[in-house]
Parts: structure tokens; C-alpha cells; sequence
């Protein structure tokens, strides 16, 4: 109904609600205006007091709530807020403490641990069939374990060097990088794509240890090493775990490993560097990286309690020469799968590791290695087992399945470590 206030009818009836008389004339409008200007000020009057009391009881209910159902107070020697509740438990908020000659934790992180990364280069020569010769160089990233000069690192930083005759591998410390110290390989584990090499220096910071049973996704993480080679060394990234126990298949080492993922962006270079948690201590070393431009924030780092198992092994000299094929097996078709398919029962490769031992022989991915060493394969869990029964040197028959035909090839089993 559309609001006419020339209609008389229309009009007291808007007028009663604001509390007017329904005989309308001057004098009635200018006593009601009057007594309405009272009403107002007594209204806001009253709303203020209201208010204020309202405020006061819920002040002193919210203080009287705090006081009832908790008491609230500081833990001064540990420097912690405690609430203790009615049924006497204590809930401890802690608070986060950062050192005052930085101001941030990540700052805190990267003084920490940045004299225990360091800069790595290689230099290999390789000879041609005519007589000449060509050089291929290398960057990467290296973390110290020792202060005696223990460095850990990924294989593939230093894997042109390891094949070469004549190559050199060259460390930079953080503190000196205009300095290089030459270093020589200790050993390596080519399935977790882990190496050891060692420097002549003395008290260098090692790097300190995590507890890998902390891990969990969210947790705040950096990244330091040499993203693009050295010349942006001592580079610092962060960012979050995003995943744990990531199963990811290495096309250059030939394996399949579990992995720390995170956000934190790791790029060529940072390969071998550290991945810290808060506290600065390693939870893993940069491994690799999915570069795609469907992908965004997914780095790879090998996990710290896998890496100190290895390395204190090659350290020690506790290995024993592992046999090595350099290949990885899909774990997507039992052998129920493929007969289903129409496909013999076997290990069906999902990729092999160039100029490795099986790359060598011919086999190729998507090959299905059916027999090995004379013994044919009732699923692909078994090959596994007949490998590691071999030695390194030893060369075994292997029988394969390509295309509608079998095949047969001899494989002359590596050593998965130097020693």
C-alpha cells in the first residue's frame, strides 16, 4: 500500500504509533512534541545505564568464569602461561621465545644452521674416440655431519665424478667461499641417492639432529643450500611439510623411495642441501623436485632417519657390497593382475636407470622380467629377494617378456655403494 499522507485515515494511523492523539490539530502537535523530545532524553539516558551495567556484570561474570573454572597464572621459572581447570589439571600455553639479536625464527634457523650447508662442485673429463677430450662441471649442495669433515650429499651431486677418471670434487664452507677444499668420496648408496665425501678441515659446525617420530605434516620447515649453483649459496627458503612417507620412483637412480614433501621452494642446486625444522635441526636432505607447470610447491627431501642409517654405515665401513640392477619395479600388478590381462606372471619394470646394469643388458621399461637367474618369478615381490642373493660381479640370466615374445639377456650385477 503506497504511503499517502493526505489521506486523514492513512495518517493517525502512522501517528498513533509514534505515540500521537488521533484528534489531530497545532496545539496537540506542539504539546506531544514537546513530551516527546522528554521521552528521548530519558530514553537515552536510560540506554547508557544500561549499557554501563550491562558491561560492568559481563566484565566481572567473564572475570568471575576465569577465576571459577580455572585459575590463570604465569610459570615464571619456565616462562609459560598455566590454566589450571576445576578438575585440577594443568593446561600449559607455551610461548615462543626468539633470541634478541634476530627477529624472526627463521632468521633464528638460517644463523643457526647455515655454517653446516655448504657449496659442492664437481668437474669431470671424459676422453672421445678420436683422442679429444671434453669437461662437464656440476652444483650443488652438501651438509656437514662431522666437524672432522664429513659431508653428506645426494649421489646424483656427485655422480659425474664418481664415473670419471679423472674428475674433482670441490667444497665451499660458508664462512670462506672464495676457499676450496678438495674432497674425496667416501661412499654412496645409489638406490636413496646418498653420498658421503670428506674434506681435511678441522672444527667445522656439524649439523644437528631431529628426531624423525616429530614429523608432522604442518610443521614449519626451511630449506638452505645453493639453488642455481653457488653463486646464490647459502640461500634460505620456507615453507611447510605437506606430506610424510611420499613413495616417489627416481628415473636417475633407478629406485623408489619414501620422501619428506614440502612447499618450501627447492630448485638445481639445492640438491644435497639441508630441510630444518624450527628448531634448526635436520629432518631431511633436499632431494628433488617436480618441475612441471601443472605442479607448484612440491619438493622431495630424503628422510633424516634414513639418512643417518646409511651414512653412519658408509662412515664405519659397516656395508657390505649391495647387488644392484638399476631398475624400478611397478607394484601395481600382482600376479592375479596380469593373467587378467592376458600378460605372464612377473616383475613389470616402470623404469631403468640409464647405463645401469639392466639398462646395459637391454632392458627397457614396460619390459616384464619373468625369470631371473634361472628361477621364474611367481609375482613381483620375489625379485627383490633373488637380486639381493647374487654378488656384485656375478652375471646371471635373465629371461623377459616384450611385445607378444620372450627374450633372454645376461646382466652383469653392480654394487648399489662404493666402498
Amino acid at each position: 500500500m503506497e504511503n499517502n499522507f493526505n489521506n486523514q485515515n492513512d495518517y493517525n494511523i502512522y501517528s498513533s504509533l509514534d505515540g500521537y492523539d488521533k484528534s489531530f490539530n497545532d496545539n496537540t502537535f506542539s504539546e506531544n512534541k514537546n513530551n516527546k523530545k522528554e521521552k528521548k532524553r530519558f530514553s537515552f539516558l536510560t540506554l547508557f545505564l544500561c549499557v554501563l551495567i550491562a558491561a560492568s556484570v559481563g566484565a566481572t561474570t567473564a572475570l568471575g568464569a576465569v577465576f571459577l573454572s580455572g585459575n590463570l597464572f604465569k610459570d615464571q621459572e619456565k616462562g609459560n602461561t598455566v590454566v589450571v581447570t576445576d578438575d585440577g589439571k594443568q593446561q600449559i600455553i607455551s610461548e615462543i621465545k626468539v633470541d634478541e639479536t634476530v627477529s624472526s625464527v627463521i632468521e633464528a634457523v638460517a644463523k643457526k644452521v647455515t655454517p653446516s650447508v655448504v657449496g659442492i662442485a664437481t668437474t669431470a673429463s671424459t676422453n672421445n674416440f678420436f683422442g679429444g677430450g671434453s669437461e662437464t662441471t656440476g652444483e650443488g649442495s652438501g651438509i656437514i655431519y662431522s666437524k672432522d669433515g664429513y659431508i653428506i650429499t645426494n649421489y646424483h651431486v656427485i655422480e659425474s665424478a664418481v664415473n670419471s677418471s679423472s674428475s674433482k670434487i670441490e667444497v665451499y664452507l660458508s664462512s670462506n667461499t672464495e676457499k676450496a677444499y678438495t674432497a674425496s668420496v667416501v661412499g654412496y648408496n645409489i638406490s636413496h641417492d646418498l653420498a658421503v665425501i670428506k674434506i681435511t678441515a678441522d672444527n667445522l659446525v656439524p649439523i644437528e639432529l631431529a628426531d624423525a617420530d616429530s614429523l608432522r605434516v604442518g610443521q614449519y620447515v626451511a630449506a638452505i643450500g645453493s639453488p642455481g649453483g653457488l653463486d646464490f649459496m647459502g640461500s634460505v627458503t620456507y615453507g611447510i611439510i605437506s606430506g610424510l612417507n611420499r613413495v616417489i620412483s627416481d628415473s636417475s637412480t633407478g629406485s623408489a623411495v619414501e620422501l619428506i614433501q614440502t612447499d618450501a621452494a627447492i630448485n638445481p642446486g639445492n640438491s644435497g642441501g639441508a630441510l630444518v625444522n624450527i628448531e634448526g635441526k635436520l629432518i631431511g636432505v633436499n632431494s628433488s623436485k617436480i618441475a612441471a607447470t601443472e605442479y607448484e610447491g612440491m619438493g622431495f627431501a630424503i628422510p633424516v632417519d634414513t639418512v643417518k642409517t646409511i651414512c653412519d654405515n658408509i662412515i664405519a665401513n659397516k656395508d657390505t657390497p649391495n647387488p644392484y640392477i638399476g631398475v624400478t619395479i611397478s607394484d601395481r600388478y600382482s600376479a592375479d593382475d596380469l593373467k587378467q590381462l592376458g600378460y605372464p606372471v612377473g616383475a613389470v619394470v616402470s623404469s631403468v636407470i640409464k647405463n645401469g646394469p639392466a639398462y646395459e643388458a637391454g632392458i627397457r621399461r614396460g619390459d616384464i622380467i619373468t625369470s631371473f637367474n634361472g628361477k621364474a618369478l611367481k609375482d613381483y615381490t620375489e625379485l627383490s629377494d633373488l637380486v639381493a642373493a647374487t654378488k656384485p660381479g656375478d652375471k646371471v640370466s635373465v629371461k623377459i617378456y616384450r611385445s607378444g615374445k620372450y627374450y633372454t639377456t645376461k646382466i652383469k650385477i653392480a654394487s648399489n655403494n662404493a666402498q
